[in-house]
């Protein structure tokens, strides 16, 4: 726009245009001083929003533990601090634009009054209309205004760039695990997991979470894993959805490599429960059927009474049109768990992949859950990881971790007999009598 109202100022009075082109390196200038001064300002600017915004969030999260350890007075500091660092830096962008525009203003009235004073000049000489000359302001005004929004621009690109960096580590970010491009198809449907020889690293990791792991978990069986703070026993369970693929050996189901087959296929056999419950903003039932969409209401309730929610269902106003707020907020630390079971269940998996969720329940709930559970999923492989030595006293196979490694592995009866590790954790939950 600038450009054409700059050929068309040339095309109805050259001579006067030179007016106005000897005033563009000025407003040219004008810009660069924006751009010099203001491009790091705008984008610091919006970095501090962004810590404020950090800030602001971890104490609204923290809320609880803030109160709890009477942190109030050191968050409202940290809160200030971010504040008025913010506030410095909006004051300069502040200064610079309140003293830009005015300036612009000035040059734009300015260059008018010159424009009309030569102009006036060439109509007294008939050089010139009064209809040419309304046309040259209005052109003269055009290039002002295309000049002022470029600048504009060069303002709100550092912030929106600050943003972008954000956007783009996401979208960069190279995806390790992906389906292979022949997939191959499981046929038998059974549900046996087998790790064989598996060692996994996190990235950046010195020394590997999980080494030289192997074991077979079959349909019909309980398989708990049980082990120290740290042993690797959740790190396990996520190897099986496929959420990392591990450095060496291989993962298998019915007898298929986890990495031939196509995610969807893989995660549409699995009941996954993670140690941490999720629940998600809507209905009791929208929850549960996150696990199965197309769930029939009896599907829904037959779910909720396996993993003991019927009860505390029931006595809400709405039942199982219950609303759920954002994380489940309005919901217990065991009753998050138990519809996060429920939605488990409702798909009728497979494979069941319960890390350590029944640590929020009570022995007798817990007693409850496990029976139903194992009546509804006879047939199906169940994986368990516990920190309870009583919830996995009836498991086919237990398997004992240290420190990555599989130190022992069998029936609670053997275990007891045969591995050190098992019989310290039983003694620290039980007492030595329990061991003896």
């Amino acid at each position: 726009m600038g450009i054409g109202s700059v050929l068309m100022v040339v095309r109805k009075d050259s001579s006067l245009a030179l007016v106005l082109l000897g005033l563009i390196p000025i407003i040219g200038l004008a810009t660069t001083v924006v751009i010099i001064k203001g491009v790091p300002l705008f984008k610091s600017l919006q970095q501090k929003l962004d810590r404020l915004n950090l800030v602001l969030r971890e104490q609204l999260m923290g809320v609880r533990v803030i109160r709890a350890f009477d942190r109030g007075a050191y968050e409202q500091v940290r809160f200030d601090q971010s504040n008025r660092d913010l506030t410095e830096t909006g004051l300069k962008v502040g200064r610079l634009m309140v003293t830009l525009m005015p300036l612009l203003g000035l040059i734009i009235n300015f260059t008018n009054i010159v424009i009309i004073w030569f102009a006036a000049k060439r109509i007294d000489l008939g050089l010139m209309q009064v209809g040419d000359l309304m046309a040259f302001l209005q052109y003269t005004m055009q290039v002002f205004m295309s000049v002022m929004m470029l600048s504009m621009l060069f303002v709100m690109l550092p912030r929106a760039s600050a943003s972008a960096e954000r956007i783009g580590e996401v979208l960069e970010t190279e995806v390790t695990v992906t389906d292979p491009k022949k997939p191959e198809t499981i046929e038998s449907g059974l549900g046996i997991v087998r790790f064989e020889d598996v060692t996994f690293s996190y990235p950046g990791a010195a020394e590997p979470v999980l080494s030289e792991i192997t074991f077979t978990a079959y349909p019909g069986q309980t398989t708990a894993i049980i082990g120290g703070t740290g042993s690797g026993k959740s790190t396990i369970l996520d190897l099986v959805p496929r959420f990392h693929d591990p450095a060496k050996g291989r993962i298998t189901l019915d007898g298929v490599d986890l990495r031939n087959l196509r995610q969807k296929d893989l995660r549409s056999r699995l009941g996954y429960v993670p140690q941490k419950a999720v629940l998600f903003s809507g209905t009791v039932a929208a929850n549960i059927r996150g696990g199965k969409q197309d769930a029939t209401d009896q599907e829904v309730r037959a779910a909720a009474e396996v993993a003991q929610a019927t009860e505390f269902i029931n006595e809400r106003e709405d039942g199982y049109e219950s609303y759920i707020a954002q994380g489940g907020t309005n919901v217990s630390g065991g009753q998050k768990q138990r519809l996060s079971i429920a939605r488990a269940v409702v798909r009728q998996p497979q494979v069941y992949l319960l890390d350590d969720t029944f640590s929020a329940l009570d022995y007798r709930t817990d007693a409850r859950l496990r029976t139903e559970l194992a009546k509804t999923a006879q047939n199906a492989t169940i994986i368990v990881v516990a920190q309870r030595v009583s919830t996995i006293l009836h498991a086919d196979q237990i398997i004992v971790l240290n420190e990555g490694r599989i130190v022992g592995q069998g029936t609670h009866e053997t275990l007891l007999k045969d591995c050190e590790v098992y019989q310290e954790i039983v003694a620290s939950q039980f007492g030595e009598e329990a061991v003896s």
